[in-house]
């Protein structure tokens, strides 16, 4: 089965749904399977879609079994979705529209979004909160199907890091500095918390998003967090799960993460999670079992939760190892791998091989 992959930009870049598509097109042959990729230059929005006809001619020239378009790619193709591209698939990781963009690209890029999907044949989502974004726009609820990121199996690590520093326990945040992450509300929440209580670090890009670096640090520049909080900047893979080792909770005010994969890493590692209400974390941690799971924007509950994990062990230790077993639930890579190849593989014709 030969399957073409439409993308954006270079297919090897090592964030999100690029490492998704890289895992899967890895394990293709114990499938039986291909995957090739044709991507839409990176460029200013709208300006990747004018590539249309040349990843169309790309696509021919392939002669793929069948079309799977990247969530981050199909406003670009949606004007040229013809009839010789089915059967057409998506493989979805954000929801209509994109995340992070002004209202004006979010509104055009939604409806472009939908033109593609509602062409789609079957519509492959990286998580159960997409399928509702998409439900609520409309798409058949028959042509979706859960593909979620798969898990490592046996990548515990052990860790000789001291992240409490002298406190009682250990705070981890794993996430760029971008709005929707919450890194601010997070630390006027934390600022609340006793000074002896615990120690946050921050792992992630500092520098995506200038002008809210800058209201993070201003407030990282308080005489009483200077020492309470430890920025790292981007680590590798390696590093951060040797931060998850050693941390003893995990918190992530985010109000919009499609899957959240930070979240089941970290509860894969046995740390309870803290966080909002929203996204896919309700979909993969239970409210006080696997941690705590808060109305968005309610920092007084934030910072209690935060506190109770901190003062107590032994709810701490209850709610690791209910965390742990709920990842062990999740899918490994290789069962996400076979159902992403069976979805496909059931829209090509019997006669193709």
């Amino acid at each position: 089965m030969r399957i073409s992959l439409v993308t954006l930009g270079d297919p090897a870049t090592l964030t999100g749904g690029y490492l998704y598509h890289r895992r899967m097109a890895e394990v293709a042959a114990a499938h039986e399977a291909s995957v090739s990729f044709v991507s839409f230059p990176e460029r200013a929005f709208p300006l990747p879609a004018l590539a249309g006809r040349t990843v169309s001619r790309h696509l021919r020239r392939q002669r793929p079994d069948v079309v799977v378009l990247d969530s981050i790619a199909t406003a670009f193709a949606a004007p040229w979705l013809w009839n010789q591209l089915r059967p057409l698939a998506a493989m979805v990781h954000q929801r209509p529209g994109g995340i992070d963009h002004g209202f004006v690209r979010s509104a055009l890029q939604r409806n472009l979004d939908l033109v593609a999907y509602r062409r789609c044949d079957r519509i492959m989502v990286a998580s159960e909160s997409l399928v509702d974004e998409l439900t609520a726009c409309g798409i058949e609820t028959a042509k979706i199907v859960v593909v979620a990121p798969g898990r490592d199996v046996g990548m515990m690590k052990e860790s000789a890091l001291d992240l409490r520093r002298g406190r009682e326990a250990a705070l981890l945040c794993v996430a760029n500095w971008i709005g929707r992450k919450g890194i601010v509300e997070l630390l006027r929440a934390f600022t609340t918390l006793p000074e002896s209580l615990c120690t946050l670090h921050l792992v992630g890009d500092e520098n995506a998003d200038s002008r809210y670096a800058a209201r993070v640090r201003e407030l990282l520049a308080r005489g009483d967090l200077t020492e309470r909080v430890v920025c790292h900047g981007p680590l590798t893979s390696e590093q951060v799960a040797l931060m998850y080792a050693a941390a003893d909770a995990f918190v992530l005010p985010s109000r919009l993460e499609p899957y959240g994969t930070v979240y089941g890493e970290a509860m894969a590692a046995g740390l309870p999670v803290v966080g909002w209400n929203a996204g896919n974390l309700p979909h993969l941690a239970r409210n006080e079992r696997d941690g705590f799971i808060l109305e968005p924007g309610d920092l007084a509950g934030l910072a209690a939760a935060l506190g109770k994990l901190c003062e107590d062990e032994q709810l701490r230790s209850r709610m690791s190892r209910s965390a742990r077993e709920r990842a062990d639930s999740f899918p490994t890579w290789e069962e996400s791998a076979a159902l992403f190849f069976s979805e496909l593989r059931a829209l090509v014709r019997p006669t193709t091989r």
